[in-house]
């Protein structure tokens, strides 16, 4: 079973999918961030409530101590506790009441009987029945937090803060600021919290007070640190807890519970959630879309490519459908297409170079390695022409005399190219091949000598084939000399022509026009003979002057190649036989 792999679209899909995940995932955080953010508003209101309340607590403080020494400095109370008349001193404590009404005040005589109270339900009739006051009469001062007061410990009366100021040789004052429903009300209203104060035992923690705001279920969730949200008759509680330090002391850990309302809060952060929720959905649908969209129109444009590239394996050059997507992938297409073009282009030169020339000259010329302008070669140039051409073309119609060429230079073209050997050009009726251009190689000689007797017998053969059809058979001269001449392009940039000049050339064409001077096929130049006489069969037959040389040069008739059947001493009528038969 083949394994299908994810497409690009399925990919990009992917991407944009695991974008709207991470949408997702931020609601999360950014519900946490809200909340977080509400609780250090609480958190930051609570700070300045419990520094308000500090501040407020530590001046009923300073007011109670103010009272508590007035009140013992003053002439009545000396006189209550001379005359046992609580009068007096009675009178005097009015005034504070009616200034603080929400202190208690008790006059402990020296004995610790208790003279005169002002402000209690249920004053003590000892002081010692207030434990933490005994020795306020014995001269010890007293600050503290008492658990009922300056009331009865038999009464339901709150927590209070309590101040004894001793009165040498005749008792005390105690000042009591009960810390009850009331002045938490007030607390409340100045603070914008709603109060509540507790007290932390062995055992429990329990509410000693609170506005009648507070949230009852609030009590005993909320820890020293942390703000809590609470849930109660249908509304939401930030609370958190607090630790006055003026009420440290001895009734265990007394703790003030400080509950703001978040509901309205709660409310606009939900909105915003469930905004914020609806944005992104609506956000992550348009992704997806757009996503999904582009991934299509990208997948059909590689899978386009993708199908043509397969073909342009199989040597099928075909384009791609325009790409309109104003990107990368476009020019990518674009670039696709140039580069069929040139590759169509490369095919046609191959193709049409083959036809010409070797693999391995084709691919030299392909890579560029041949510059504008030449370079000297040594090369072995070959020229072959028909004989008495003119009087054929005279006896056929010209279809069937091109149908001949073609059938002619078809077999020699191929046995040149057989034997690494270049054409160079068809002149009408003649050819000019090239064996060392432009890839020299040291066997270029012999190559085009054995190209010459090949194309000799591939004549015969053909003749053969020719007669048997009553077609005229055809005749041809062969020359070959190896020299020096200058390869390369020669042309413009946009039109040249590759090819060797020099003087070479011109002797290798007056040695094959000579062929038919001396009756002879093939004739090569003494340079050439000297190159490949290992390898070949041939005789000196005539020293040929050329046009610009000064030296003549001794032409030698090829009769075959060394170790072939059938290679005799000479086939030609020349008038050369004053030369001795070659070594």
């Amino acid at each position: 079973m083949r394994l299908r792999l994810p497409t690009v679209r399925a990919k990009l899909t992917a991407l944009v999918s695991l974008s709207i995940v991470a949408m997702v995932v931020a609601l999360p955080v950014l519900s946490w961030s809200l909340h977080r953010q509400l609780v250090d508003e609480v958190d930051d209101r609570v700070t300045e409530a419990e520094r308000a309340f500090q501040t407020e607590l530590d001046d009923d403080i300073l007011d109670l101590a103010v009272a508590t020494r007035v009140i013992a400095a003053d002439g009545a109370t000396a006189r209550a506790f001379l005359h046992h008349d609580a009068a007096p001193v009675r009178r005097l404590v009015q005034l504070f009441i009616g200034a603080y009404p929400n202190i208690d005040i008790l006059i402990v005589e020296g004995d610790g009987h208790v003279l005169a109270q002002v402000g209690c339900q249920h004053p003590p009739h000892q002081v010692s029945e207030i434990a933490e006051l005994v020795d306020v009469p014995k001269g010890k001062e007293f600050k503290g937090v008492i658990e009922h007061g300056c009331e009865s410990p038999s009464s339901d009366a709150p927590p209070a803060y309590v101040i004894g100021a001793p009165i040498p040789g005749d008792g005390g004052v105690v000042v009591c600021l009960p810390v009850d429903g009331e002045y938490l009300e007030n607390s409340s209203a100045k603070l914008g919290l709603q109060l509540a104060l507790t007290i932390v035992d062995a055992a429990d923690r329990h509410v000693v007070g609170a506005t009648p705001e507070f949230p009852s279920s609030a009590i005993g969730v909320a820890k020293r640190t942390d703000t809590t949200i609470v849930e109660a008759r249908g509304r939401s509680w930030a609370i958190q807890r607090f630790e006055p330090r003026q009420l440290d002391g001895r009734l265990g850990k007394i703790g003030m519970l400080a509950a703001l309302d978040v509901t309205d809060i709660q409310v606009i952060v939900r909105r915003h959630l469930v905004y914020a929720l609806a944005v992104l959905s609506i956000a992550a649908a348009v992704s997806v879309w757009v996503g999904w969209r582009l991934a299509s129109v990208m997948s059909r444009a590689l899978r386009q490519m993708n199908t043509a590239l397969k073909r342009v394996e199989r040597l099928d050059y075909v384009h791609v459908e325009p790409v309109r997507t104003g990107d990368e992938l476009e020019t990518l297409a674009s670039g696709f297409n140039t580069m069929v073009d040139g590759l169509k282009e490369r095919d046609k030169l191959r193709t049409t170079f083959g036809k010409y020339m070797t693999a391995t000259v084709m691919e030299h010329l392909l890579e560029g390695k041949v510059s504008l302008g030449g370079e000297s070669l040594e090369v072995s140039i070959l020229f072959t022409d028909i004989r008495s051409f003119t009087s054929i073309s005279e006896r056929m119609d010209p279809q069937n005399l091109v149908a001949l060429l073609n059938e002619y230079f078809t077999e020699m073209v191929g046995i040149v190219m057989q034997e690494d050997g270049v054409v160079d050009k068809y002149i009408g009726d003649a050819l000019m091949a090239v064996f060392g251009a432009p890839v020299p190689k040291p066997e270029d000689p012999v190559n085009a000598v054995r190209a010459a007797v090949r194309m000799r017998r591939g004549l015969h053969d053909l003749n053969v084939g020719l007669e048997a059809r009553g077609l005229p058979t055809l005749r041809t001269g062969i020359g070959i000399h190896t020299g020096l001449v200058v390869a390369g392009n020669i042309g413009s940039e946009k039109r040249m022509e590759y090819t060797v000049i020099g003087d070479a050339v011109n002797l290798a064409s007056r040695l094959e026009t000579s062929t038919k001077e001396l009756g002879v096929d093939v004739l090569i130049s003494e340079q050439t003979y000297a190159l490949t006489k290992h390898v070949v069969v041939a005789r000196p037959v005539r020293e040929l002057r050329v046009k610009g040389r000064a030296q003549p040069v001794v032409a030698y008739e090829v009769l075959g190649l060394k170790g072939e059947p059938g290679t005799g001493t000479g086939t030609g009528t020349g008038t050369g036989g004053a030369f001795p038969p070659p070594d």
